[in-house]
């Protein structure tokens, strides 16, 4: 054998490098969807300055098709494009520098526009910048050869630069041809009412940020909420963080009238050890609508107008740096917990179905960070004390509301009792007008119609007792449902996951003799805890307690499948004997359910 002794020290250079797959992967995981995609893409254009930006889709109700964005901001260079828009995981945006036009800019790794751009074969950007107009600048991206590539710097890519199109302003455009999926109308939809809720549509702004989508949904929606019913409001309450962690409040009715104000003191609850809210300042604004024809006989809108309009933008939205944050104020989102609360204490306060709102926050100290699939903030200190400004507001107006409630009743018992009173009087004194001889026999029909009155009171006194003792053992049941789910059954969920891995590692064939069983056991009764819960909650859902036309074949078949793990529990067998066709009757779904449930 040979040893060959080496005597100098060698070294080589080594880079890490990374799989085309990742970017693949990074891209599906992160927008999944063609909203969240494409959405991404109108905020590139915000912080190139946009004032508008376009979004045309061609043909894609099948694959093949084409996806257009283009936007009059100020472009980019042929480096910015290099070092900038190529560059995956870093970005070169300052969100402490404000953009020429004074914006904070949205983005923040350059990941949000990857599941955009490889929604299609391939990718063309189109681009002309503010700092050399006669130049333009193009690029494009053949992703099936991306992926055959083994990694991704072995994929070259070249920037064709071209002198530009005379009259051709500055601004970007991007082109995603050849898609790989089809979209259907709903995500459509969806699209459409992201991109008008994008940058604050309540506001004013020459200077704002106008995505448009080339699509009739678009158009019907954003004239629905360019209505603004804000004027038919009941109540407005308009609250405010300052800089100091200081908050004030007011609330205005439908004519501007101030009805209530609050100091610092008057929203914090005397429970909580802290003195100032710990975030950035934020401004809350909040537009409470009674939705019945008394109310509405005076307004100039008509109620079905506005529960449309609620309907599609109604609940509290997230401003933060002038842009929309999801899912905060989207389709079954309840971030500040309106509904539970309303059930709680149902008197005098709103749901999400009964008001819009939006808290606007500028974060240049980003205390609020957003989490890097862009689904909401990362629940720091900052938001949660965000979230607390928002409740502690609308628990203020609650309770100035439920005072003036308290006063209104108190009159009415007053006056209905003065009434009573003179009712009685003027009785009396018509009786002493008959003659003699028929007085009396009125005097005691008009006794006995008391005592009969009295007597019905009575039961009447003990039936809303009841209702009140079963609606607050109802408001527990919905309570403890909602905190359960949240927390402690995921804990049990876990735990009995990590029990059954390790039980399966260590206990070797034990594991079928002696921990199988309990562990099936245990994960049974969790499902039929579950159910319950789920239950509880879905009667509270404000779509349940609408009056529509209801199926009850495919109600009772809901209802069923939902129980379906009590009975396989318990070894039941449920025969399902329907009549013919298809009945139906009007009303509340939730009411249905319960019928059947309690059956």
């Amino acid at each position: 054998m040979v040893v060959q002794a080496v005597s100098d020290l060698q070294s080589a250079s080594a880079h890490l490098r990374f799989s085309t797959g990742i970017v693949k992967r990074l891209g599906e995981e992160l927008n999944p969807t063609l909203s969240k995609s494409i959405l991404e893409l109108a905020k590139n254009a915000y912080d190139a300055d946009a004032t508008e930006c376009q979004i045309e889709l061609q043909d894609i109700g099948r694959p093949g098709g084409t996806i257009i964005v283009r936007d009059n901001g100020d472009g980019m260079t042929s480096s910015q494009i290099t070092d900038g828009w190529l560059v995956l995981g870093h970005s070169s945006k300052n969100p402490s520098s404000r953009t020429r036009l004074g914006r904070i800019p949205a983005g923040s790794k350059g990941l949000g526009r990857l599941a955009a751009l490889r929604m299609g074969r391939n990718t063309l950007l189109s681009t002309t910048s503010k700092q050399e107009e006669n130049l333009q600048h193009e690029l494009i991206i053949k992703w099936d050869k991306f992926d055959n590539t083994q990694v991704a710097e072995d994929f070259v890519l070249k920037i064709t630069t071209r002198p530009s199109r005379q009259g051709f302003t500055p601004g970007t455009e991007i082109r995603i041809n050849d898609l790989r999926s089809t979209c259907s109308r709903m995500e459509v939809k969806r699209l459409a009412r992201e991109l008008i809720l994008l940058a604050d549509p309540f506001d004013d702004n020459p200077l704002g940020f106008h995505p448009e989508l080339c699509t009739p949904e678009f158009k019907d929606l954003e004239s629905l909420v360019q209505n603004r019913y804000f004027d038919d409001a009941e109540f407005h309450l308009s609250a405010e963080i300052c800089a100091n962690g200081e908050a004030f409040a007011k609330i205005v009715d439908w004519k501007g009238k101030l009805l209530y104000e609050a100091k610092h003191s008057d929203i914090v609850p005397n429970s909580k050890e802290r003195t100032s809210y710990r975030c950035p300042p934020a401004k809350f604004d909040l537009w409470v609508f009674i939705l019945n024809k008394d109310t509405f006989s005076s307004r100039r809108s008509a109620i079905g107008e506005v529960r449309r309009w609620l309907k599609d933008f109604g609940g509290v939205h997230i401003y933060y740096n002038d842009l929309r944050v999801n899912p905060y104020g989207g389709p079954d989102d309840d971030w500040l917990g309106m509904n539970l609360r309303r059930v709680r204490s149902p008197e005098e306060r709103p749901g999400t179905n009964t008001s819009i709102g939006r808290v606007v926050v500028h974060d240049e100290k980003n205390q609020l960070g957003e989490k890097t699939d862009r689904s909401g903030f990362i629940e720091n200190n900052a938001f949660r004390d965000l979230r607390s400004f928002a409740r502690d507001s609308m628990d203020w107006m609650a309770k100035c509301r439920l005072r003036e409630a308290e006063l209104r009743r108190h009159r009415a018992r007053k006056t209905a009792l003065k009434q009573s009173d003179l009712a009685q009087h003027e009785f009396m004194s018509k009786i002493a007008d008959v003659p003699r001889e028929m007085r009396d026999v009125i005097k005691d029909a008009f006794t006995l119609y008391e005592s009969s009155r009295d007597r019905e009171v009575n039961v009447l006194q003990k039936e809303v007792q009841l209702y009140r003792t079963l609606s607050t053992a109802g408001i527990t049941a919905a309570t403890f449902a909602h905190e359960s789910i949240a927390s402690p059954i995921k804990i049990v969920r876990h735990s009995i996951a990590a029990i059954e891995r390790r039980a399966k590692k260590f206990s070797g064939e034990l594991f079928s003799n002696q921990f199988k069983k309990p562990i099936n056991s245990a994960k049974r009764a969790l499902t039929s805890f579950t159910v319950l819960g789920n239950v509880t909650l879905s009667l509270l859902d404000h779509g349940k307690r609408r009056n529509t036309q209801l199926e009850l074949h495919s109600i009772l078949d809901d209802v069923l499948d939902t129980f379906s793990p009590f009975f396989r529990g318990a070894d039941v067998e449920v025969t399902k004997m329907l009549v013919q066709g298809s009945p139906f009757l009007r009303g509340q779904r939730a009411a249905v359910e319960s019928i059947i449930t309690n059956l």
